[in-house]
């Protein structure tokens, strides 16, 4: 996996500004279905917020656990919403290119 510049990290941060989170780690917390919902999500949309309902004194660590199982990039933790990205290959949309 490809390392992101400096100046990535902040024009993805920026980009997921106005996003809405589409996954929720609740009650749960980071089971099959849920990463699956992740890595789908990436899969479409390449830059995702999820939302912690729930273990929010755990969120550092499973977001690094899904950066892991999805292979995406961890942008940014703000409060309880973690900001990941993954490049679609077939995706025309340079948001991570320089």
């Amino acid at each position: 996996m490809e390392t992101l510049t400096r100046e990535q990290l902040k024009k993805l941060k920026a980009a997921a500004h106005s996003l809405k989170p589409v996954v929720q780690i609740g009650q749960k917390g980071l089971t099959g279905p849920v990463i699956a919902a992740i890595a789908k999500a990436l899969e479409d949309h390449e830059l995702i917020k999820i939302k912690f309902m729930e273990y929010k004194e755990e969120k550092r660590t499973l977001a690094d656990e899904v950066t892991r199982e999805t292979e995406s990039h961890l942008i940014d933790i703000i409060g309880n919403i973690a900001i990941l990205y993954k490049r679609n290959e077939l995706s025309e949309n340079d948001i991570g290119e320089n």
